[in-house]
């Protein structure tokens, strides 16, 4: 790669995309090779919204491949309220080697990566989680053996994890279709830019509203919660709302045979997903999860190992 940050994959070239799936299979086959890849190297997490998996996986990814981390809490800075973004990355760039930041605006994340002088990794935006979509592409591939005309299908929300779920599609040639019920679908400037991606790969994007028609055939069924951080007062409408596109038995029998059940999580367990589908044989969640690891570990090395040459 020779990008600075990785803020969305609608940013990777196609290559730069596969790339990061090779090293992040080589560093999870070979971990010992890369103990000492960042040694000495600083991350800075900043973080607006709470987590588990992001801080754990960035924390001790970073240690795993000899560096350390800081970690910074909403109270720690308030961003753009005790000081400015700019300043912010203008004082971290001085003391770190890369930022990973947590936050809701997108545009937070956007004006920290122009500003700092150190690459910034997007770890949650209130638009993209790219993070989560490269370790579900990666969990993908390993299950499925390719992600070309892989049957991919997302049902609930049209949010930040569908958003990076249609870039990844588009870069990995996968067949993605994305069900949300009327007036959730993903934003139209995503839609637009993942289509004009898809034209490269071959890749496939529909959106559709009814989940038993898109469901049919799915080598892969993703779902997501239905009110995201920052949406509780929206939680009981879209309880009602969404309550048909929830992924059950029944839902489930509609896809393949032998298809993956995909959730970022944390899953509200009874509502987007049952206890029957999220703990069955046929769910990855904690493949998932574990993924998101190996594939941060892989965009870490990626923007913060000395280039030849530097």
């Amino acid at each position: 790669m020779h990008t600075k940050d990785f803020i969305s994959i609608h940013d990777l070239t196609v290559d730069e995309f596969r790339y990061l799936f090779d090293l992040a299979r080589d560093i999870k086959r070979h971990p010992e090779v890369y103990a000492s890849s960042l040694k000495g190297k600083t991350l800075a997490m900043i973080f607006e919204k709470p987590s588990l998996r992001t801080r754990v996986t960035f924390e001790v990814g970073i240690q795993q491949l000899g560096g350390f981390a800081v970690y910074l809490s909403p109270s720690d800075i308030s961003l753009g309220k005790r000081e400015s973004v700019a300043d912010v990355a203008r004082n971290l760039s001085r003391w770190v080697d890369a930022i990973m930041i947590r936050t809701f605006g997108h545009a937070i994340c956007t004006e920290l990566a122009k500003h700092a002088s150190v690459p910034v990794i997007n770890g949650l935006t209130d638009l993209l989680h790219p993070c989560q979509a490269m370790a579900d592409y990666f969990t993908m591939m390993e299950t499925k053996g390719s992600l070309k005309g892989l049957s991919v299908v997302f049902i609930g929300d049209g949010n930040n994890v569908a958003h990076s779920l249609m870039f990844g599609a588009a870069k990995s040639g996968a067949f993605l279709t994305v069900a949300t019920p009327r007036g959730y679908e993903p934003k139209k400037e995503i839609i637009n830019m993942a289509m004009e991606d898809a034209k490269a790969t071959g890749a496939q994007i529909r959106l559709l509203n009814e989940p038993r028609e898109a469901i049919r055939g799915a080598d892969v069924v993703y779902t997501d919660v239905w009110a995201s951080m920052g949406q509780e007062a929206e939680a009981e409408t879209r309880r009602r709302v969404f309550a048909p596109y929830q992924v059950n038995a029944d839902l489930m029998k509609l896809a393949k045979p032998d298809a993956i059940f995909m959730h970022c999580l944390p899953a509200h367990r009874g509502e987007e997903v049952t206890d029957e589908v999220i703990d069955s044989p046929q769910s990855v969640v904690y493949d998932e999860a574990e993924n998101r690891l190996h594939v941060q570990k892989a965009i870490m090395v990626d923007l913060m190992k000395e280039r030849r040459g530097q």
